[in-house]
Formats: structure tokens, sequence, C-alpha cells
């Protein structure tokens, strides 16, 4: 990563951000040049990163706190976004009722969320993921998945959405983790299993708490700004860039030799 050249971008998408993307990557050779980044690998979150899969965990959140009596706005939920199910059912009991949830409730909300969230159509893939993973993994580095979710649904269609591309054994989920975003503990634990140092890995995230948790672990945290939070609200958690989608960042790596 000694050096960082400009190229011309070759995502299979239009190029009606090739101006923005522009001014991204010099603003990004700047930081990786700041940052002393040995590049080795890349830690992708999941929903609303690899799946567009955010506007059903926000319906479903919706609708099922709506059913218990809670409130839990659309847009809250993409604030909790990254946190762990049994989190974000807590911060609302706490918010509402004043006591956290048990846990024969937080099992019983979130087994009606996912069946729920399991109802809708099966989320895609977000554009410009598939392209972006086949440069990250043509350029020899390594692809991994951090994700507060125990959607199991999701976690299964990795391989069938994305094959070859990631490896159980280096994928951190709700299941490895104690704390989840936006404590550093799943980065830190990505890190363990992958061998690596904070210097040789860079985070993409889409969520306040999971940039806030990148950022804490002390990775340099890229932010795509997917869903509808104001993108200030994603530098304010930490975020060394913001670009506005996966399509976008898709053009503007064509541009970093690392």
């Amino acid at each position: 990563m000694d050096t960082l050249l400009l190229k011309e971008p070759s995502c299979n998408y239009p190029s009606v951000l090739s101006y923005l993307s522009f001014f991204i990557v010099i603003f990004a050779s700047y930081m990786f040049r700041n940052k002393k980044i040995k590049l080795k690998a890349v830690l992708f979150d999941m929903d609303g990163v690899l799946f567009n899969s955010m506007p059903y965990h926000s319906e479903a959140w919706h609708k099922v706190m709506k059913s218990h009596g809670l409130t839990l706005s659309r847009e809250e939920a993409y604030m909790h976004e990254g946190r762990t199910g049994a989190a974000t059912i807590n911060i609302v009991f706490q918010r509402e009722l004043g006591r956290e949830a048990t846990q024969e409730e937080i099992e019983s909300i979130y087994q009606e969320k996912s069946v729920l969230f399991n109802s809708y159509a099966e989320a895609e893939r977000m554009p410009g993921a598939w392209e972006l993973l086949q440069k990250v993994k043509g350029e020899g580095l390594t692809p991994m998945v951090v994700t507060g979710s125990g959607q199991l649904s999701l976690l299964e269609r990795l391989e069938h959405n994305f094959p070859g591309m990631f490896h159980k054994e280096l994928m951190v989920t709700a299941f490895d983790v104690k704390y989840g975003k936006p404590n550093p503990e799943p980065y830190l634990m990505a890190l363990k299993k992958g061998g690596l140092k904070a210097d040789e890995a860079v985070v993409v995230e889409n969520a306040p708490l999971g940039v806030e948790a990148g950022h804490k672990a002390g990775i340099f945290t890229i932010a795509v700004n997917t869903g509808p939070l104001d993108g200030q609200v994603l530098l304010d958690s930490g975020a060394d860039l913001l670009l506005p989608s996966m399509q976008a960042l898709c053009e503007a790596w064509d541009g970093l030799d690392l």
C-alpha cells in the first residue's frame, strides 16, 4: 500500500457518481496514506451492506413492538442496527416500561420478529456488493463478515449469493459475541480470527453503531449510507470515509492501488 494510484472505474453500473467518486478517491488516498494501512482484509457488515435487508428488518421490528404495545419506529430501527436482538428489546423495554425484558420475553419477541422477517420476500444482494467482493478477492485480500445478526436465513444465504467469498470460520455473528456493536468486540474478534492487526484491515458499514464499533476497534472505517439516515450521523459515529452507496464504493475502490 505504498502507492495509491487513480484508475478508471470499472463497475457494471452507469457512472452517475463518477465526479463524486473522483473526489472520494482523492480523499481516501490521503486518508489511507495517513493511516498507514497495510491492507490484508476487508470486514463487511451484512445487513444494509451485502444484503438490502434493512427495510424488512425495520418493518418487522416496528410491527412486532407495536403488537406488544411498544413503540419502535422504522427509522429508529436503523439507529439500532448492529445491536443484538436482546439489546434492542431491552432499550425499548427500559424506555417505555422502566425495566429490562425477561429472558422469556426476549426470546419470544425475537422469535416473533424472526418469523415476520422470514415471511417477507428474500432480501436481494445490495447493488455493487458482488462486484466489489470480486475486486477485493482478485487483489488477494480476505473478505470477512462481521454482523450483529442472528438471522439464520440470511447467514445461510451468504454462500448462495456470494459463492466462494466467505469462510464460516472467519465470520463473526450474534452467536459469537457477548456485547455486540457499538462495542468493538465484534471487530476485535474478527481481527483475532483473521490473525490481523487493526492497520491490516478496513471496515465497510452502513449503520451508526457498526461504524462506532469499527472506529473503537482502531480500524479504518468506510460508511456506505444505504438507509434513510442523515450521512452526518455516520460521520459523527466515527466514519473515516462516507459514500452514498455500495455502487459508489465499488467505483471508488478502483482508484486505490492497495
